[in-house]
């Protein structure tokens, strides 16, 4: 069991309310219809993850601009690293992949977790 932060619980649940057009995108049209379950902005130790699948130890962050400042990618670093002593491995794409290869990301996704596409649900 991963630590969990009450008072990151009021965040998460705004932050599922506002997901971004990426997070939808990727959200509604790959992630919801996977066979595993995902979670939408997991709260693990003091983070709050884009997505989650529990079962793989997979963190799917999708990234703004705001992460390519030097000090963001700093930050996704730590954040790596300190998801990574939970043995947790984080996949990040930012808005423009989702937006320009959606079909390679969403096969990365499914290669990384074990899948297929034929595993999908309909």
């Amino acid at each position: 069991m991963y630590p969990y932060n009450k008072a990151l619980v009021g965040s998460a649940r705004a932050l599922r309310k506002k997901m971004t057009p990426e997070e939808k995108h990727i959200w509604y049209d790959f992630l919801r219809l996977l066979p595993v379950t995902v979670k939408r902005q997991k709260n693990i130790e003091n983070y709050i993850l884009d997505f989650y699948v529990a079962s793989a130890k997979i963190a799917i962050e999708i990234d703004g601009l705001q992460h390519v400042l030097p000090q963001n990618k700093e930050a996704d670093f730590e954040r790596d690293s300190a998801l990574a002593r939970w043995g947790i491995t984080v996949l990040r794409y930012t808005n423009k992949d989702i937006n320009e290869r959606f079909y390679a990301v969403c096969e990365e996704i499914l290669n990384a977790i074990g899948l297929t596409a034929a595993d999908l649900k309909t």
